[in-house]
C-alpha cells in the first residue's frame, strides 16, 4: 500500500487534514482528554471537546496548541498520530510527505517543534508554510502574479495579516488575538456584569449565535446557564447581541490595527492593487457578524469573505502539494 501526501492545518481550535486526491477528510477540534495519573488517552477531537468542563478530577482535557503554536509537544504528537492512524495515510513500508502551516512570526524554536511533532507522528518529509500564504491560495487568490493580494486570516489562536505578490509575503503581521481571546472576553464580561461563571463552550456559543462587532449589528438574545458566584447556585440569564459587541470590541480593534499597520507598510504600487482587488477574509473569525463591514469602513478598501473561510488553509495545502510534484517533475525532465 502506498502512502499519500497530506496537508495539515494545525489550528489552535481545529485540525484539518487534506489528503492528496481525496480533499479534506478530517476536521476535528484540537483537544485531547487524558487520565491525569497514567497519561492514558481517553478521547481525541470531537469526543474530547465535549468533555471540556465536564470531567472528574482524574481526567484532564488538554488543548495542546496555544496562540497558533505548540504549547504541549507530547500531547500534540499524540493527537497528530491519532488522526493520521485514523485516516490510514501511512503505507506498509512508506510514510507520507506532510505540508503543515504555521503563523508568520513564530520563532525558529517553535517552527522546529511543529516540524518534529509532524515527523514523530509519521511524516517522511515535512514542509512548513506560512498560514496567510496558504490561506490566500486556498481562497482562490492568484498570488504568483506581480500584483498585490491581501489576506486577513482570523483563526483560534492568531490573526495573520499579509500582503502577497510574486508567490511570497511582502508585508505581514501576526497577533495573538483571535477566536480564543474573543471567548475569554465574553467569559470575563459575563463574570463581571452578572457575577455568573460560564464555561468556554458557552462563551463560544454566544459568540457564534448572537455575536457582532457592530453596535448596530445583530439584535438577538440568548439564554445561558452558569453558576452564580454569590449564591453558588445554577442561574439562567439572557444576553443581548450588543453586550457581546461591548465584550469583544477592544480585541477586534487590535485586528483592525494590525491590518492598518500592514497596509501602511505596503509599497504604493501594491496598495493600488489592493484598492482594486480588495481584501479576502479567511478563518473562523471571518464568520463573526459584521467583521467584513467593519474592516471595509476602517481601511477604506473592499473586503470579501472567502467562500469556505474555515477550509481555506487546508485547501491551500492541497494546491501547494500538487505544485511540489509539478516542480519535481519538471526538474526530473530537465535533469
Amino acid at each position: 500500500m502506498f502512502s499519500k501526501d497530506i496537508g495539515i492545518d494545525l489550528g489552535t481550535a481545529n485540525v484539518l487534514i487534506h489528503v492528496k486526491g481525496k480533499g479534506i477528510i478530517l476536521n476535528e477540534p484540537s483537544v485531547v482528554a487524558m487520565d491525569r495519573t497514567t497519561r492514558h488517552v481517553i478521547a481525541v477531537g470531537k469526543q474530547a471537546k465535549e468533555m471540556i468542563g465536564r470531567t472528574p478530577e482524574n481526567i484532564v482535557v488538554i488543548r495542546p496548541l496555544k496562540d497558533g503554536v505548540i504549547a504541549d509537544f507530547d500531547v500534540t504528537e499524540i493527537m497528530l498520530k491519532y488522526f493520521l492512524d485514523k485516516l490510514k495515510v501511512k503505507g506498509f513500508m512508506t510514510k507520507p510527505r506532510i505540508l503543515i502551516c504555521c503563523p508568520t512570526n513564530i520563532t525558529s524554536v517553535e517552527q522546529k517543534a511543529i516540524r518534529e511533532a509532524a515527523e514523530k507522528s509519521g511524516g517522511k518529509k515535512v514542509f512548513l508554510e506560512e498560514e496567510p500564504k496558504v490561506a490566500a491560495i486556498g481562497a482562490g487568490m492568484d498570488i504568483y502574479q506581480p500584483s498585490g493580494n491581501m489576506v486577513v486570516d482570523i483563526g483560534g489562536g492568531t490573526a495573520d495579516v499579509a500582503v502577497l505578490s510574486m508567490g511570497d509575503i511582502v508585508t505581514s503581521e501576526s497577533i495573538r488575538v483571535a477566536g480564543d481571546v474573543f471567548n475569554q472576553d465574553i467569559l470575563q464580561y459575563i463574570k463581571r456584569q452578572y457575577k455568573l461563571l460560564i464555561g468556554e463552550r458557552t462563551a463560544e456559543a454566544l459568540k457564534i449565535e448572537i455575536g457582532t462587532v457592530s453596535p448596530d449589528g445583530r439584535k438577538e438574545e440568548m439564554e445561558i446557564r452558569g453558576r452564580d458566584l454569590v449564591t453558588g447556585l445554577p442561574t439562567v440569564v439572557t444576553i443581548q447581541s450588543a453586550e457581546i459587541h461591548h465584550a469583544i470590541k477592544d480585541s477586534v480593534n487590535h485586528i483592525v490595527a494590525a491590518a492598518r499597520n500592514v497596509l501602511e507598510n505596503t509599497p504604493p504600487e501594491l496598495s493600488a492593487d489592493i484598492i482594486d482587488r480588495g481584501i479576502i477574509l479567511t478563518g473562523g473569525g471571518a464568520l463573526l457578524h459584521g467583521i467584513d463591514q467593519l474592516l471595509a469602513e476602517q481601511l477604506r478598501v473592499p473586503v470579501t469573505i472567502a467562500d469556505n473561510p474555515l477550509d481555506c488553509v487546508a485547501l491551500g495545502t492541497g494546491i501547494i502539494l500538487d505544485s511540489l510534484d509539478r516542480k519535481s517533475g519538471r526538474r526530473k525532465k530537465t535533469g
